[in-house]
């Protein structure tokens, strides 16, 4: 067996100290170490994880994933979706529940078969995870370097791998909402685009957009292609975790997640998971149109839900409604003004026949040009005259 925190003191020599997932009790020794030892964020589910480890690369952290094999399949979208065509590189931990010839619920049994399968499949480089600590050590150092060339890269952990590290007594993370104002006017549902260019008005040198996939990343594109920008292909639903993992890697930069309603609808727990752990500088903006506008304007179940009582509930420290255009170029000047975790959400209008391009620069493009950004962008001059780059 190895000694949880032995080999976990390995990995953060390498750099590995952000860590996100959902627990799996082959891993609980691992994940009760990262909550003592390193960064720790837990995951409403496994898509979330990749999602927020995704935004931490971005970030330029190490992030590792920790997740059940069970909920692999849960974190298929954005591991084809987002890490592979974006080329993010992260380390990932998946526990071989149902392993074959080993005795499991039977829930366990269909995944333990087809695990190793599954992550080939995806182009996910894979090796089983040694309880020899030299071996594990080496491996852990053929992982890094796999990784370096931004690619993800999993270990695959038997039942039994890790010695007990028992969990330490946990302050739980309190977030409550201070301001929450519902709808009371008639909505203008100003189009799409019109929007977007409210929100990128607002954009400055210190700004990253990221906007959901579809209609709003491509219009974004067409309003204005800028080196802070982040266009989602596929993985829907993760945009938000996208920006909380980006958010709480780098606190100097304001992370604006254009987000719409049936993306958020898809993955609901990331609203609880965002409210937790409320980085001060990320706003959260959900157009909603009631419908699906890229695959033909089919309904969605919006027209159901109040999202602002939603994100106050889940700990948001601003959910505002905004009624039209000009209520939201208010709303996001405030913000930029005072911060703190907000939600805005407006009602829009739906065009799904509207002619629309694509971006005409590759996603794996938009990741290193964005970095890039991250990487020179300067802080304001100091007050007392001195550049403090």
């Amino acid at each position: 067996m190895l000694q949880t925190d032995k080999f976990g003191n390995e990995m953060k020599k390498l750099g590995f100290e952000f860590y996100c997932g959902v627990p799996c009790s082959f891993l609980k020794d691992l994940i009760n170490y990262a909550m003592s030892e390193c960064e720790y964020v837990a995951a409403a589910n496994e898509g979330d994880a990749v999602a927020i480890a995704a935004g931490a690369s971005l970030g330029g952290r190490n992030p590792v994933i920790l997740m059940q094999n069970s909920g692999l399949t849960n974190a298929v979208s954005p591991l084809v979706s987002l890490i592979d065509p974006f080329r993010i590189p992260v380390l990932g931990f998946v526990s071989l529940r149902g392993e074959p010839g080993t005795s499991d619920e039977p829930q366990h049994e269909l995944i333990g078969r087809m695990t190793t399968n599954l992550l080939g499949l995806m182009r996910v480089k894979w090796l089983y995870l040694s309880a020899d600590f030299n071996e594990a050590k080496r491996q852990l150092l053929l992982a890094a370097k796999y990784i370096s060339s931004d690619r993800p890269f999993f270990f695959v952990v038997r039942k039994g791998t890790f010695e007990t590290r028992p969990l330490q007594q946990q302050e739980p993370l309190i977030s409550s909402n201070k301001v929450k104002a519902v709808k009371q006017l008639p909505d203008e549902l100003p189009a799409r685009n019109e929007a977007l260019k409210v929100i990128n008005a607002a954009r400055d040198g210190r700004t990253v957009q990221l906007a959901t996939t579809g209609r709003t990343g491509r219009q974004l594109f067409e309003i204005e292609d800028a080196p802070g920008n982040l266009y989602m292909v596929g993985s829907m639903g993760c945009v938000s975790s996208l920006g909380l993992g980006l958010a709480l890697s780098r606190p100097d930069f304001d992370i604006v997640v254009i987000d719409g309603d049936g993306s958020a609808l898809m993955r609901m727990g990331s609203l609880a998971t965002n409210g937790t752990y409320g980085p001060p500088n990320l706003l959260h903006v959900v157009l909603d149109n009631n419908a699906h506008d890229s695959t033909g304007g089919q309904s969605t179940v919006s027209h159901n839900v109040n999202f602002v009582e939603t994100a106050s509930s889940c700990g948001y420290g601003r959910a505002v409604y905004v009624h039209n255009l000009d209520e939201l170029a208010m709303a996001m000047q405030e913000w930029k003004q005072t911060k703190g975790l907000t939600f805005l959400t407006m009602r829009i209008s739906s065009n799904p026949a509207e002619p629309l391009g694509r971006p005409k620069i590759k996603p794996h493009e938009v990741k290193e040009r964005l970095m890039k950004f991250l990487g020179e962008a300067y802080l304001p001059e100091s007050d007392d005259g001195n550049d403090s780059r």
